[in-house]
């Protein structure tokens, strides 16, 4: 599939994001929350009871698979944003069969597991959970021996082999929120644009996706938006829409959701 490059977000999401995710529901995507707050390694330790406070967001996304049409913007703007070579696509899109045969479009990315295999078998606690519920690596920590990558059964994580491409005017030390560039020798992994979402972005493949199929989810918020404006009730459009989740058989409880819409069965 062809990449297109993906243009610079426009103030609008900004504004938009900010205000979706100030409002606060109860219900399913609470709960879910309240289940699953961070979890640390011994290299990241949690902040003591007294300092610690209630994490304002869990985050997660949507896909609806009904929408997606394959283009592949979603891999483009991801590279763009995080400056990836070629062979660090941290959003893939596969091309499927359903239950009838009938092709559709699949994008796969870290699925954000809440029973993460990646976290359990990091030997040096480079793997996290940050208390905003997403998987991080600090590349300053990993040692390279890529436990985390055979533990993944989504194929999600990447190892830098090489040097990874220069980055012009970068004013930012590289850092588990915002690993830029790349360290070679390390793994990389999407980190769900935590850069973006701390001040009331899109996530890149979310603002990028031309068909509005990928949506940023807020558990705690019980909230859902993407790139077209569209703010749903979290809890209930899963409901409504039948969401599943992909290769749920294995226990990862992952916080990717998606809408299949064509019988599609995720689980394999």
């Amino acid at each position: 599939m062809t990449e297109t490059r993906h243009e610079e977000p426009s103030p609008f999401n900004r504004r938009r994001f900010l205000k979706v995710i100030g409002v606060t529901s109860a219900g399913a995507g609470a709960a879910l929350a309240r289940s699953t707050i961070a979890e640390t390694s011994p290299a990241h330790s949690p902040p003591s009871a007294d300092t610690a406070a209630e994490p304002q967001h869990q985050w997660g996304m949507v896909i609806d698979l009904r929408r997606c049409d394959g283009c592949a913007k979603c891999t483009a703007a991801c590279q763009d944003t995080h400056h990836l070579s070629k062979d660090q696509t941290w959003i893939k899109v596969y091309t499927q069969k359903d239950t009838d045969g009938r092709t559709y479009y699949q994008p796969v990315l870290c699925q954000e597991c809440d029973n993460a295999p990646c976290l359990k078998v990091c030997p040096v606690g480079a793997t996290f959970r940050n208390p905003d519920g997403v998987v991080l690596v600090d590349q300053n920590v990993c040692i390279g021996c890529r436990a985390c990558m055979a533990a993944c059964p989504y194929g999600a994580r990447y190892f830098n082999w090489s040097q990874p491409p220069a980055v012009a005017n970068l004013r930012e030390q590289p850092m588990p929120e915002f690993p830029v560039p790349q360290k070679k020798g390390t793994v990389g992994k999407c980190i769900l644009c935590v850069h973006y979402t701390n001040v009331g972005r899109l996530p890149a493949c979310v603002d990028a996706c031309a068909m509005h199929a990928i949506y940023i989810a807020d558990f705690k918020q019980d909230v859902a938006t993407n790139n077209n404006g569209e703010t749903v009730k979290l809890s209930q459009f899963l409901r409504d829409n039948d969401a599943v989740r992909f290769r749920e058989d294995m226990g990862t409880q992952p916080r990717v959701w998606y809408i299949p819409g064509h019988a599609q069965d995720l689980n394999y």
